[in-house]
């Protein structure tokens, strides 16, 4: 890979809910790289989803993305993050409830803090939500992987009720707004 290219990718961390819808969503973006799932902005170290759980640790579900910034920008991850999630709801979304559901974003770098705080201010402007966003934009804490099995999750288990009922609708709507924005070779 050369130089210029690498100096293209950037890591965005999102936290909008169950990571097993999230990293769904994000792994079939154009200029999308990588996508981990795993725990964030808790207070114990290398933590297990089983702890995570509880709701006791402090951290949420969230979603590590690597993405080309040449290909796809951060504002445009913001907007699809806004748009796939509800950020209104305090730790909760849908029937998943917890602070370990929150909706947050860690920026990485300077820039990405003043656009998601910029973006969170145009929606709330627009009222293009019915009520407050509850988003909490934070600094990035240390990022510990999920196990094995909750990465690729949805693309492993289509088959299961929870991706039908819960993750389908997500796809179903990033599939309709967001077309010209897919990898072909991901959906």
């Amino acid at each position: 890979m050369s130089e210029q290219n690498t100096n293209r990718r950037e890591v965005a961390i999102f936290a909008n809910g169950c990571f097993w819808c999230t990293e769904a969503v994000f792994q079939r973006l154009k200029g999308v790289k990588e996508v981990v799932s795993g725990f964030t902005g808790g207070t114990i170290k290398n933590p297990a989803y089983r702890e995570i759980t509880t709701g006791r640790t402090g951290h949420a579900e969230a979603i590590k993305i690597t993405f080309d910034s040449s290909e796809v920008t951060y504002d445009e991850l913001l907007e699809i993050f806004f748009a796939t999630h509800d950020p209104t709801t305090l730790n909760r979304q849908g029937y998943d409830i917890g602070t370990q559901y929150r909706s947050e974003i860690f920026y990485t770098t300077e820039r990405q803090k003043q656009a998601a705080e910029s973006f969170i201010a145009l929606l709330e402007k627009e009222n293009v939500f019915n009520s407050p966003i509850v988003t909490v934009v934070s600094e990035e804490k240390p990022f510990y992987n999920a196990e094995e099995e909750h990465q690729n999750y949805y693309n492993d288990n289509k088959n299961q009720r929870y991706c039908q009922v819960i993750i389908n609708p997500k796809i179903d709507k990033l599939n309709k707004y967001y077309s010209n924005k897919l990898n072909t070779l991901k959906t």
